[in-house]
């Protein structure tokens, strides 16, 4: 069949559905697309609100108690540009679209795949809850189970979820569930592509991504300070004098503070994870930590059983400066992606957009032209923003 001359058309909707193919992380959360760019396009820090439910606590009896409907949201700032830039001659705009596919457009939205899904993942740092041993590489049954449990306790649903896993966790798991009951096709699959696929109410899915956090610097014997301490921040004493450091995506326990369930608002059992939301050092000894979850005692936003008593011991995950894999699990509502048009710029060869608001993507093509090489100078780019949405639809798993 003869080769027909490539449009501008042709090359961005066969970008964009690469692009759709590629995404690893980003495929398995919330993907949003505001119609209101569409035509317009949309800048660098252009926001999209996302509204979160009213949550209610139930009265007994007859006697009305009413009750204020708390609305909350989140600001989704699509803040993130990116591109890939490359040319071609134009003998090569005669290629068909598989042969350019294969030569330009793959390895192309592969680079731009990987760094939405590597930006996203740097959401770890917003996660509190938290299993595995730090400094253990995930490897048997009670990974999934342990993490299965802690998002059950938050009221996470049981469908669609995730666990995505570094190559190293990947590996280990394949050979640690070998023997549980699986489907010979899905013994064939671990067989010959190492991936796990459905395994304990998880699609696992590896991704090489998944970042590491670098644990604060942090010595001596950590106690809260003060009794009956409520709200985002936490009064603290008995670090090491000189320079101790605590940094953002810490996560720490505290004696006798225990989890609720977000819907009965009973104790699960499970010490409360609070991840440290700011980096902070201090030379003094005493610290006051900014921290999520908020320590909140009571209502319909309650997330622990009771606050904290003076003097209560904290507990920080991983050692002082330690490194380590932030495997994660979670429920697809956990983490939002957005994205919108990009504008179409004037005085150039050729530049269009593809979008599907279905899948939530969107990526532009602009073409120019050099006539003293004969080259079409070429970029991809997209426009997006990520955000935790709900971090309690989500835990790490520590490698």
């Amino acid at each position: 069949m003869a080769n027909t001359n490539l449009t501008i058309s042709m090359i961005t909707k066969e970008a964009l559905r690469i692009l759709k193919n590629e995404l690893g992380f980003a495929k398995n959360v919330n993907r949003q697309y505001d119609s209101q760019f569409a035509k317009g396009g949309a800048k660098i820090g252009s926001s999209l609100n996302i509204r979160k439910p009213v949550r209610f606590t139930v009265s007994d009896g007859a006697t009305l108690s009413n009750q204020d409907a708390t609305e909350t949201s989140e600001v989704l700032t699509l803040d993130s540009q990116k591109h890939v830039a490359f040319q071609f001659t134009s003998k090569e705009m005669a290629l068909d679209i598989d042969m350019f596919s294969d030569r330009y457009l793959k390895p192309a939205i592969a680079s731009l795949a990987n760094k939405i899904d590597y930006d996203g993942l740097s959401l770890y740092s917003s996660v509190y809850q938290s299993t595995g041993t730090a400094g253990t590489t995930p490897a048997d049954f009670p990974v999934l189970t342990d993490a299965a449990t802690k998002l059950s306790n938050s009221a996470a649903p049981m469908g669609d979820r995730t666990l995505i896993v570094n190559p190293a966790a990947s590996g280990a798991m394949a050979n640690g569930l070998k023997g549980l009951f699986q489907s010979s096709e899905q013994i064939k699959q671990q067989y010959e592509s190492g991936l796990m696929g459905l395994a304990g109410g998880f699609k696992i899915a590896q991704d090489q991504n998944v970042r590491q956090h670098t644990v604060g610097a942090y010595a001596g014997t950590p106690l809260v300070n003060g009794a009956n301490q409520t709200g985002s921040s936490l009064t603290t004493d008995g670090w090491t004098s000189g320079a101790s450091a605590l940094a953002a995506g810490d996560v720490f326990t505290i004696a006798d503070v225990y989890a609720v369930n977000p819907q009965n608002r009973q104790s699960t059992g499970q010490l409360q994870d609070f991840v440290v939301t700011a980096a902070i050092s201090d030379t003094s000894g005493a610290k006051v930590i900014s921290i999520s979850p908020s320590i909140t005692v009571s209502g319909a936003f309650q997330t622990v059983n009771a606050s904290p008593a003076n003097d209560a011991a904290i507990t920080v995950k991983g050692t002082a400066s330690g490194i380590y894999p932030q495997n994660l699990a979670f429920h697809k509502d956990a983490f939002v992606l957005g994205m919108a048009d990009l504008e179409l710029p004037k005085g150039v060869d050729m530049a269009a957009r593809a979008s599907d608001p279905d899948a939530g993507l969107s990526l532009r093509i602009v073409r120019d032209y050099n006539i003293s090489t004969d080259y079409f100078p070429c970029r991809i780019d997209v426009l997006y923003g990520w955000k935790c949405v709900y971090p309690e639809l989500a835990n790490r798993v520590w490698g």
